[in-house]
Parts: C-alpha cells; structure tokens; sequence
C-alpha cells in the first residue's frame, strides 16, 4: 500500500515519530494497521516508517522503542526505500546518521546487517558507515558481526584482518583469494580516509600506491583523504607527516 505524506494518517504518524512518541504511535498504528506495512509516497520514491525512524539526522528520542512497536505492528525490518538510485533497508540508514541505538534495535528484532542496496557501490551498512565516516556505527556493526571487506578493514584499522588477507598470517583461517593491485590501491585510501596510519604503512608494504586518486574521489589525493580528525577523537597529524615523507600533497 502507497500512503501520502500528507495522508493524515502517515501525517500523525510521522509526527509522533519525530516527537519520539512511541505511546502515541501505539495508538496510531492499532486505529490504522495497514501503516505498519505501508509506503509512504509513490510507486516511484517510497520510504517505510522504518525509514522514517532512521532518516538523517537520525537519534530520535525513545528510537529503540519505536522501532520495536513498528516492527511489533507487522513492519518488514529489512524493507527497501524505492527510488532510482538505491534501494537501501533501515539499518543502511541508521548507520549512515551513526544511529548505534537504531542499529542495535534494528538488529535486535533481526535485521539484515549484510543487506545490499547502498547508495555506496550498492554496498551494505557497514560500506555506508565508513564511507560517511560514522565510526560508532561502523564498530557497532563490526561488533555485531556484519561482514567486513578490505576498504572497511583499513579504514577501521583492523589489522589482523589486513594481515590474514593481505599478508602471509593465516591464524585466522580465511580463505579468500589475495586482493589484486587495485584494491590495495582502493584499501590504502580507506586507511587513510580512516586516520589509520599503521594501517597505510602496512599496505604500502604489500604494495600499495601512496598516490592513487580513487574514481569516487573526486581527485582527491590520500592526503586529502585524511580528515582533521580521526575516529574517536585521534590526531592524524602523524599520519599527514608520513604521506608527506613520501611526497603525497594536496590536490587543493
């Protein structure tokens, strides 16, 4: 079912939403049961309340709640946003507003934490976290047991996954195929996008091009990759010396 925005019944329900009125979003959804499952806008662009839960700038007050009474009512916890250009879940969007109690909530009632669809390379939310640097979401999700690729590991600094993959260390029994050029290329860029500078040093060691400009970033050198502040809090300035060492600039 398609709902207007404008719907007074979508209306009420979104505003109870956003006031993080979960005792009044029982009663919205026992009086209209069909919202639970409804889409809201038209067969061409449509969210779910899920989504709306999980919208940007995301953290709504009593989030945990309203997702569990949404889901209580009958709603697809891994339903997809319609639109040309992704079809992301509600988990893609909590983690792309660093939403760590939506994730949580979502996850808790089964969410697909794998889910495709992303906006990033049609990625999972775990690709949406790192790539809009939400590093709570991003280790949340790591800790939640969502899968890990080569760019999310450099930029997390997950070093024994860089070492099983990338290197020779083996302990942790992966049996992947060793990356080609071009993603250790791509990874070094994560580490860098990421503030991880153990992380470049190592890929630069197996190979890594310090100067790759990746096609998505807008020519953006690993240098500019390198944001005034790494996760939690951390000092890149090291990280910036050491590219500099190596004659990496700005392309500003």
């Amino acid at each position: 079912m398609y709902i207007s925005p404008e719907d007074p019944r979508a209306a009420s329900a979104i505003k109870a939403i956003k006031a993080g009125d979960f005792r009044a979003l029982v009663n919205i959804l026992e009086e209209n049961p069909d919202l639970a499952t409804a889409y809201i806008g038209t067969p061409t662009e449509a969210r779910t309340l899920l989504h709306i839960t999980t919208d940007h700038p995301g953290k709504l007050r009593n989030v945990t709640a309203l997702i569990h009474v949404i889901v209580f009512a009958g709603a697809d916890v891994n339903a997809r946003f319609i639109g040309a250009q992704h079809q992301e879940t509600p988990m893609h969007w909590a983690a792309s507003c660093d939403d760590v109690s939506a994730i949580n909530a979502l996850m808790d009632q089964n969410a697909d934490e794998n889910a495709t669809g992303g906006v990033i390379a049609d990625g999972t939310p775990l690709d949406n976290a790192v790539a809009f640097r939400q590093w709570r979401a991003a280790k949340r999700l790591v800790e939640r047991s969502a899968k890990v690729n080569l760019r999310n590991a450099a930029a997390l600094g997950l070093m024994d996954y860089l070492r099983e993959v990338v290197g020779d260390d083996d302990t942790l029994g992966k049996e992947e195929k060793k990356p080609s050029k071009e993603e250790l290329d791509h990874a070094f860029w994560y580490a860098c996008h990421g503030g991880q500078l153990q992380a470049a040093q190592f890929l630069r060691e197996w190979g890594a091009d310090v100067h790759v400009i990746p096609p998505w970033s807008e020519g953006s050198t690993t240098f500019d990759a390198v944001k005034e502040e790494g996760p939690d809090g951390t000092d890149p300035s090291g990280l910036r010396a050491w590219l500099r060492s190596l004659g990496v600039t700005s392309s500003e």
